[in-house]
């Protein structure tokens, strides 16, 4: 594959039926088709890549130097902007599309995206702490940390990366070796297995998954019965 990657669009989650009859939960997402807004060279940039650009927004939603960067190319600024690997064995050049096909043949991906921002939450729900008891005079401590010093510790202070309330979610998380189900060329949608971090409409980032995945097949009954491996 000489792209090895491509950006796209949460969609949502829903059910695809096997010939079997097994319900499976996949998740659709709007792949492509993008631009490629700029490729880099070893020769110029020291490494070799592709600079991909998805969804398009009015000119007027960008400041001067993010707007010039497209214009300079003829292109129409994008809103999502993002780099993928490139092997540099197809001649490819700047404004050229990229769509789904670049998955053809793949069997697993892994999906990059930022998680739901939370704001600033506290221990039992961003740590699941169970909080304190509701007796012994502390009716009002179900939700508190408890003790939070070194013991033994005259200063009492606290360990650095002790669990604490703060700011949860909004966080860049790699959705690994997901099953990809479906490629719909046609919609420019493909449907993995399983779940994968952001909104609805949320930005993502897709690529093949680089190493080999164990799957374990089950029988009728529900019972393991083999290991089998799939390829890349």
């Amino acid at each position: 594959m000489s792209i090895k990657g491509i950006l796209g669009r949460k969609v949502g989650m829903t059910q695809l039926y096997l010939d079997g009859g097994e319900a499976l939960g996949v998740t659709a997402i709007e792949a492509g088709p993008c631009v490629i807004v700029q490729v880099k060279t070893p020769e110029k940039d020291g490494y070799r890549a592709l600079q991909l650009g998805f969804d398009v927004k009015k000119e007027k939603s960008f400041n001067k130097p993010e707007a010039g960067r497209f214009k300079k190319n003829g292109l129409k600024p994008h809103r999502f902007v993002r780099e993928v690997g490139w092997d540099g064995k197809d001649e490819i050049k700047v404004g050229d599309a990229v769509t789904v096909g670049v998955l053809d043949g793949v069997q697993f991906v892994d999906v990059i995206g930022h998680t739901k921002g939370r704001g600033f939450s506290g221990v039992v729900k961003r740590w699941s702490f169970r909080g304190g008891p509701a007796t012994h005079g502390q009716s009002d401590r179900e939700r508190a940390p408890g003790s939070l010093g070194r013991q033994g510790s005259v200063t009492g202070d606290v360990i650095k990366g002790k669990r604490m309330a703060g700011h949860y979610g909004d966080e860049r998380i790699t959705a690994k070796n997901l099953e990809l189900v479906k490629v719909l060329k046609e919609e420019n949608v493909i449907l993995v297995h399983g779940s994968i971090p952001g909104p609805t409409g949320g930005y993502v980032l897709i690529r093949p998954s680089p190493k080999v995945r164990k799957v374990q097949a089950v029988s009728p009954k529900g019972k393991k019965v083999e290991i089998q491996k799939k390829k890349k």
